[in-house]
């Protein structure tokens, strides 16, 4: 077995990358499997293993393919995320203290202004959708949005200083 892989495997594992596109630890853990097939259909083998080749790269080329395949058949593996993306401890409390910022600056609020920030802000759409969705021009959604930022930041005691969105949450009070 080690005549085997002394006279074959560098030529191999050089393949093996070609068809992983360079991916290392693929290449090697082919070869490896490729080398364990060898190891045992030894007593089957032709006797001079100057002669394997063929049939090793044969191995090796339908190990590929299995793991192709089975790769291809199971959904995609996801990476684990980025340590600056992960929540933190206090995320759920922040988020719910913002929660509550946000609603009792929108409470603050008449209606007519209240509902544009809404349709923008919370719903998600631009000014054109807002504006069909409320009957109104353009330019008095643009005007409501406007005047409700002004009164929501007055509530959260931001005053004309703030010019961060509702968002801001008192922080510059």
């Amino acid at each position: 077995m080690r005549t085997i892989y002394r006279l074959h495997s560098a030529a191999l594992l050089s393949t093996l990358l070609n068809w992983t596109y360079g991916d290392w630890q693929a290449a090697e853990d082919l070869l490896q499997e490729t080398m364990v097939r060898a190891w045992q259909h030894l007593d089957t083998l032709n006797a001079d293993p100057r002669t394997l080749r063929p049939w090793l790269f044969t191995v090796a080329r339908r190990i590929a393919i299995d793991r192709f395949r089975a790769r291809v058949a199971r959904p995609p593996e996801t990476e684990p995320e980025p340590l600056e993306e992960t929540a933190a401890p206090g995320e759920p409390f922040e988020r719910l203290l913002d929660r509550a910022t946000v609603v009792s600056a929108l409470r603050g609020v008449d209606e007519v202004h209240r509902k544009a920030l809404i349709q923008v802000y919370l719903m998600d759409r631009t000014v054109p959708q807002a504006a069909v969705a409320l009957g109104v021009p353009e330019g008095t959604v643009k005007s409501r949005i406007h005047h409700g930022l002004r009164a929501a930041r007055k509530v959260v005691g931001c005053g004309d200083r703030c010019r961060a969105e509702v968002e801001c949450g008192g922080a510059c009070a």
